[in-house]
């Protein structure tokens, strides 16, 4: 493809197949295609690629972004580019030269221009005359069309000057002056003692130029995603027969144990089975300091062992491990369009058919009202040149390109165009407490049996059946009592019985059974609703432990109390200043959550929240996030559990913290890799800004199209200048998008 209007040829004959819905990116030059009732995938892919084929064009299921081969061809087709541009501009330079300083002039120099014009016009120039044969085999006009048309007529009405006319005379010599009448225009007097060689060697000269820089930006701009791919590790020492065998990556299969030692790199996502270290995570997610993990952590591939040696087994691979999500998430959300470019391509796929009858009107004016031939052609071949719509094409998918991969590179996945443009009006945003707000690594801080108000069980006892139960969950509250268990009784990973027919009842507790007894953790909501009856004194016990922020829970053995467990967590460090970032950006906070008022009132008060909802179940969460919406606010919500999952897709910006669960993370719209609430401001900030620079490229690309057309028509330009102004304002457009490369 070589313009907007191509790629929306492409995409409308896509959809046009059964069941078939496509999106087809020019800068990325690939599409994305969702298909229902066709069960052999490689039919569809063959009807697909035929498809395209009978469109004009040609296309190929893509190799993997870390392919070689892949890469090669890109290197080679810009090898090529660079070659043709080359040749053309060497060949064009004494073109131009001679015919815009006089002086320089000689007998019979526009016969050898005419040698040194015809390479350059119908070699270095052949990509664009292939593509306008293709698209008028089938009907169509493209940008190239109107690049074709343009040079050719300048490089035809020559030959018949040269042929015919007076500019093949040994003496003949052009004047050439910008400011003569009409302005902007050469000064030739006569129609057939003139030759528009430089207009055809420049204007194809210029646009190879564009297409180099244009093809090598994206190149630049899609090398976030590359360069994602490519962190990960090459080979690994895999555990066989306890010994170490050093394999490639990709002949590694899961459950595989392998050696990762200090300074290398983690081959894939795998959970410690032996040894103790820090693994410097900051490729994935930006966080300078290293995170600690031991036997029974989870580690993910393409971080790197920071110290101490460490035994692993992997858990997932390939296309399954968290790099790999990470590289899919950002390529899927490159090929994304927004609605402003969707726009943009109507345009464009109207644009050229119009220009090409502007072109007509045009020449047809000009003779009409009495012009010579040679002003009108000029005039004709200036609108063609000045029209193309290539910086529309380009507008959206190279912010795209650099917006999305710049945020990867700081540990923000952003899933589509769509998010960029639901961020704009955020005026709420609701958050998690636990692992969001704070740190998530609860620990227990009391525990009270009720061995006072004549239980059975010391607090020892208590500790082992609830830890035991609690293993078997992923809640914070659970981790902070499972670990005191095992501290307790002198072991960090066992000792502790499995529990059978564990059951989670969302936001309220867990029950099931350990060591022969029936175990029952939860609030007092839970307790009553199975019958437990519970001392006066508890009561007191529970409001007291919330009022100091920490969370309480109730503990019953076989039906009967058997206790009370505190457990406190810890605000992040940086979250009062990632609230103080949002609300700067306009966003008025509220703190969500399932924990009790007196925690969550405690956290509010550190980070500077004044708006509170506690004791909310999953269901509760949404309720609270669409009364805000019933109000007319556009509401991010930022959460992290299985129990945010819903608030984040009710929400019209859903932003998951990377460290929580993959529920919460499939949910959201943006994924905020490291732990640290900041990013989350710092998302909002990226997606406007990349939004931001769309509307600027296309707000200009408009402008530059609508503005100059009608100055070609009226004579104002010439058209070797036209074809400069059209490849300045393509480069204007990529460039401005690089300036997101710069973002901090």
């Amino acid at each position: 493809m070589t313009c907007a209007a191509c790629a929306q040829r492409v995409e409308k004959k896509l959809n046009k197949l059964d069941g078939v819905t496509a999106n087809v990116n020019y800068a990325t030059e690939k599409a994305w295609v969702s298909a229902e009732n066709f069960d052999d995938r490689q039919q569809l892919v063959n009807q697909l690629i035929t498809t395209v084929q009978k469109t004009g064009y040609t296309a190929e299921v893509p190799p993997e972004p870390d392919d070689e081969e892949s890469t090669s061809v890109g290197a080679r087709d810009l090898r090529i580019l660079r070659t043709r541009l080359i040749v053309s501009g060497i060949l064009t330079i004494p073109v131009v030269v001679w015919a815009m300083v006089p002086a320089t002039q000689f007998d019979y120099w526009t016969w050898i221009s005419l040698v040194l014009s015809l390479p350059v016009v119908l070699w270095a120039g052949w990509p664009f005359h292939r593509a306008a044969v293709l698209n008028a085999r089938y009907g169509t006009a493209t940008m190239d069309t109107l690049i074709s048309v343009g040079t050719l007529a300048a490089l035809g009405w020559s030959l018949y000057a040269l042929s015919f006319g007076h500019a093949g005379d040994p003496s003949m010599r052009h004047s050439f002056s910008l400011f003569d009448e009409p302005y902007w225009m050469s000064g030739h007097s006569m129609g057939s003692a003139n030759v528009y060689f430089e207009v055809a060697t420049a204007v194809t000269t210029f646009l190879l130029l564009g297409r180099y820089f244009e093809k090598r930006s994206k190149a630049s701009a899609g090398e976030a995603l590359r360069s994602l791919v490519n962190l990960g590790a090459k080979d690994v020492a895999v555990l066989r027969n306890d010994r170490e065998v050093r394999i490639p990556v990709k002949e590694l299969t899961v459950g595989d144990e392998f050696v990762i030692r200090p300074g290398e790199k983690i081959a894939t996502d795998a959970v410690v089975i032996s040894g103790a270290s820090a693994v410097d995570m900051s490729m994935l997610t930006g966080e300078s300091v290293p995170v600690e993990v031991a036997e029974g952590d989870s580690v993910v591939g393409a971080t790197i062992n920071a110290s101490g040696r460490l035994v692993v087994r992997a858990t997932r691979i390939g296309a399954d491990t968290q790099l790999a999500q990470m590289a899919k998430l950002v390529e899927e959300a490159q090929s994304g369009k927004a609605e402003v470019q969707r726009l943009a391509d109507k345009i464009s796929g109207v644009f050229v058919p119009i220009v090409l009858v502007i072109t007509l009107i045009t020449l047809g004016a000009w003779l009409f009202f009495g012009a010579p031939a040679e002003a009108a052609f000029t005039a004709a071949v200036a609108v063609l040149i000045i029209a193309c719509p290539c910086a529309l094409g380009l507008a959206t998918p190279t912010a795209l390109l650099v917006g999305t991969g710049r945020g990867a590179q700081q540990g923000i996945l952003i899933k589509g165009p769509e998010v960029l443009e639901a961020s704009t009006g955020i005026d709420a945003v609701v958050l998690d407490k636990t692992g969001t707000v704070t740190t998530g690594a609860m620990q227990l801080t009391s525990l009270l049996s009720a061995r006072q108000w004549g239980g059975e069980y010391e607090d020892t006892e208590l500790l082992r059946l609830a830890g035991s139960l609690e293993s078997a969950s992923e809640h914070p509250v659970a981790h902070a009592i499972t670990n005191a268990a095992r501290e307790s009784l002198g072991s960090r990973s066992g000792s502790l019985p499995q529990p059978e027919n564990f059951r989670n009842y969302a936001g309220t507790g867990v029950s099931g059974e350990v060591s022969g007894h029936r175990v029952l953790i939860g609030k007092r909501r839970l307790m009553g609703t199975a019958g437990v009856e519970l001392p006066s004194e508890v009561q007191n016990l529970v409001t007291e432990a919330e009022s100091r922020g920490s969370t309480a829970v109730l503990v019953a053995i076989d039906g009967v109390f058997a206790g009370v467990i505190t457990v406190s967590d810890t605000v992040k460090e940086t979250s009062a200043e990632a609230i103080e970032q949002l609300v700067r950006l306009g966003m008025e906070p509220l703190l969500l959550t399932g924990d009790n008022a007196g925690a969550a009132h405690r956290v509010a008060d550190e980070v500077g929240i004044t708006s509170v909802v506690a004791e909310a179940l999953p269901e509760d969460k949404v309720a609270t996030i669409r009364a805000l919406q019933s109000e007319g606010k556009t509401v991010a919500m930022i959460g992290d559990g299985v129990n945010d999952a819903a608030a984040l897709a009710q929400a019209e910006l859903g932003i998951a913290m990377g460290t929580g669960t993959d529920v919460a993370i499939a949910a959201a719209d943006i994924t905020i890799i490291r732990g640290d609430l900041r990013s989350a401001a710092d998302a909002v900030r990226l997606s406007r800004r990349t939004l931001r620079t769309i509307r600027e490229n296309l707000f200009w690309a408009f402008l530059y199209n609508t503005a100059a057309i009608p100055l070609a028509a009226a004579g104002l330009l010439n058209p070797m200048l036209a074809g400069a102004a059209m490849v300045l304002s393509s480069l204007s457009v990529v460039g401005n998008s690089l300036r997101l490369r710069r973002f901090r």
